[in-house]
């Protein structure tokens, strides 16, 4: 029996033998390639830094065409409808800006138009960047969408931008000061929050010093306006693969949608751009801590707090009867925190509404740092016991 399997059992290994060399190599593809979309984050690291420095060498160099020129004489805002259609209270506030800007064209973008203004300018047509169109098409929570949008259009056109809540208080020819030459301006911002003494604060620091982005003006196709709308692209990506959700799916709090999109997101290529454009010089937000007088750096024209959010009770805004307020941001349009939930302490609420007093941040500071020493039951039974609101 032995002597003649022997023989048998030799052709069968070397059959199984031969077959398994064949197949190997499938198999090693196979597994390469399993790890490779397991691991697709790991792995294309180092392309993402390559574009990356791609993007960042675009950005080195103002587009030359801008010297010379002056903003264009527009004003943009979007809003649900076009104006034939605004309530009352919206009407009063947009009106100003062509009744005090008799000689600028004035447009709304609108819920039925905007996309359609996007893939004109971005698409075959104009910049031919799908994968921006495709980008503002995917988005679907509303203030993102908004903050992008208007970035867009300051690309694609420039011009002046103002939310359709903010009422303008003087002419626009008054935003540049008479020491400065219009051509040298290349796009003007003000300070919206000056309270860098709380950098450090776990929900506060994030917000604490930043430009205004209801209200800003610019030359068309400026590298910091491209360098914001790829830094979104790149965020809500990233957001979307830490959350394992598409981009049309996600869904974000209100730190989120300020450091993302909002004047944290804006300020933040603000100075990377200005430090760019001071050859190099690193420009941080002290310079502009306490401004009294407007600044130009790298052709970017930042104006006091009073400018353009003047009465907001903070960062020594002043009053809207000034001289040098500009506009006045009447926030019945800035529904969109209600749908984005705050840091909100159980017992203690939102430090926001501290409005950034010294005192009152201080307390909430206490209480929270008291509560986590708390147990459990403590903590139960103080919530029990709350009053009533």
């Amino acid at each position: 029996m032995s002597a003649t399997s022997s023989p048998i059992t030799a052709h069968f290994r070397g059959k199984l033998t031969s077959q398994v060399r064949r197949v190997l190599p499938a198999y090693v593809v196979l597994v390469c390639l399993l790890i490779f979309f397991t691991n697709t984050h790991f792995f294309t690291a180092p392309i993402r830094a390559a574009s990356k420095y791609k993007r960042e060498l675009k950005y080195q160099h103002p587009i030359k065409k801008t010297a010379g020129t002056v903003i264009p004489r527009k004003v943009w805002q979007t809003w649900k409808t076009g104006p034939l259609a605004f309530d009352k209270r919206d009407s009063d506030t947009a009106k100003t800006w062509p009744e005090k800007n008799p000689y600028y064209r004035y447009e709304v973008l609108t819920d039925s138009n905007d996309e359609q203004y996007v893939e004109w300018h971005y698409g075959p047509h104009g910049l031919n960047r799908p994968d921006i169109v495709e980008l503002y098409r995917n988005v679907n929570i509303t203030i993102v969408k908004a903050d992008l949008l208007r970035y867009l259009v300051m690309y694609a056109e420039g011009g002046v931008y103002a939310d359709i809540d903010v009422e303008c208080l003087r002419p626009i020819n008054r935003f540049i000061p008479e020491r400065y030459d219009e051509r040298d301006v290349d796009m003007i911002v003000g300070v919206e929050i000056d309270e860098p003494a709380y950098a450090n604060h776990p929900v506060l620091g994030s917000k604490c010093q930043s430009f205004c982005q209801w209200t800003f003006a610019a030359k068309a196709r400026l590298p910091v306006m491209m360098r914001l709308i790829e830094n979104i692209q790149d965020w809500l990506k990233e957001l979307s693969r830490q959350k394992d959700v598409p981009i049309p799916q996600l869904q974000l709090d209100f730190n989120e949608v300020i450091s993302g999109t909002g004047p944290s997101a804006f300020t933040k290529a603000m100075l990377e751009q200005m430090t760019v454009q001071n050859h190099g010089k690193q420009v941080t937000w002290d310079v502009f801590h306490n401004l009294a007088e407007s600044k130009l750096i790298g052709g970017v024209l930042v104006l006091n707090v009073e400018a353009f959010a003047a009465g907001q009770g903070h960062s020594d805004s002043g009053n809207h009867d000034s001289r040098g307020a500009l506009v006045k941001h009447h926030y019945h349009a800035s529904g969109w925190p209600t749908l984005h939930p705050r840091h909100n302490h159980p017992m203690y609420g939102e430090v926001e509404k501290c409005n950034w007093a010294p005192q009152c941040v201080a307390e909430w500071d206490k209480n929270v740092a008291e509560w986590d020493t708390l147990s459990k039951e403590e903590q139960d039974k103080r919530l029990a016991n709350r009053p009533k609101k």
